[in-house]
């Protein structure tokens, strides 16, 4: 059988990509007869017709879908192959990670916590949309993300999820608002004006079902989608904040914000979500091994 020449296999991604000739060859600064010719090479060797002509454009026949499959998985390993041996053939080696923007920060930097101030290690922290994180994680350009949402993943989804963490939440407040003592979370839904997470969330998923099933209709102060000013809010004596104790660990730990309620039958689950890989990051296996650090109430 002839042997299967990468070049060929790079300039079919390319026509595939593009979905004509013209544009790939122009992209390639190729010759469209040149490009042509490569492509039928490729079809000789691998024994199949790899696209059909509709119109002015080029559509893959099945043998070119399970070809460009291949294609993308070989070139994947090839790009991870290189950018792992030259991170270990440096002084310094680097973990890139992508967190939820709207993650806890106390969490964020309790995963990279053993990497900090390593004279071997760079950390670099990247914060985003899971939707553009996960792009960025399947391009190699991140080692791993860290969420509370959970990817959908199918027989063919190359994500990997770790469960880190889970956190109690609670009501929290300034101690004006929240009281000296901890209450009953149902004495409090029904008195206290509440900050809670946007719709959408899990979390606030989480808290509409509790209060449903309480019969109670919470009075919203103010509703954010970040749990830095779910925090501030918090501090500002805006309401009592639907929270984990983890996000304020410090002002929890100053007195400057006291914890009113234990939320009942709600969590705040913690994920890293990495790719599979022929050459994994060896920095990120020991943080993923790491134990989970204990509540912070």
């Amino acid at each position: 059988m002839p042997q299967l020449n990468l070049h060929h296999l790079r300039l079919f991604r390319a026509v595939a990509t593009d979905g004509t000739l013209t544009g790939a060859a122009r992209a390639l600064n190729l010759s469209q007869s040149a490009l042509s010719t490569q492509i039928r090479a490729l079809e000789a060797t691998l024994g199949h017709d790899l696209f059909e002509r509709r119109g002015r454009g080029l559509v893959l026949t099945e043998a070119g879908r399970i070809a460009l499959d291949h294609a993308e998985a070989i070139f994947r390993t090839a790009e991870d192959l290189t950018a792992t041996l030259r991170e270990t053939g440096g002084a310094r080696r680097m973990l890139r990670v992508g967190a939820l923007a709207t993650l806890s920060r106390n969490f964020q930097m309790q995963f990279v916590r053993p990497l900090i101030g390593r004279p071997d290690v760079e950390v670099v922290l990247r914060s985003g949309s899971q939707e553009e994180l996960l792009r960025a994680l399947d391009a190699l350009a991140l080692d791993v993300v860290l969420t509370n949402l959970a990817p959908t993943r199918d027989a063919t989804s190359p994500w990997l999820v770790h469960r880190l963490d889970e956190q109690p939440v609670s009501l929290i407040g300034t101690p004006a608002r929240a009281g000296k003592a901890a209450r009953a979370p149902e004495a409090v839904l029904a008195r206290e004006p509440l900050v809670l997470p946007t719709v959408g969330t899990a979390l606030r998923s989480a808290f509409d079902a509790m209060a449903a099933r309480m019969g109670i209709v919470p009075a919203i102060a103010a509703e954010a989608d970040d749990m830095a000013m779910l925090r501030l809010l918090a501090r500002e004596g805006a309401g009592l904040a639907v929270i984990p104790p983890i996000v304020v660990r410090d002002e929890l730990a100053s007195g400057a914000l006291t914890e009113a309620a234990r939320l009942p039958g709600i969590s705040e689950v913690f994920l890293a979500v990495t790719r599979e890989r022929r050459f994994p990051n060896r920095l990120l296996s020991g943080l993923l091994a790491m134990p989970a650090a204990p509540h912070q109430v």
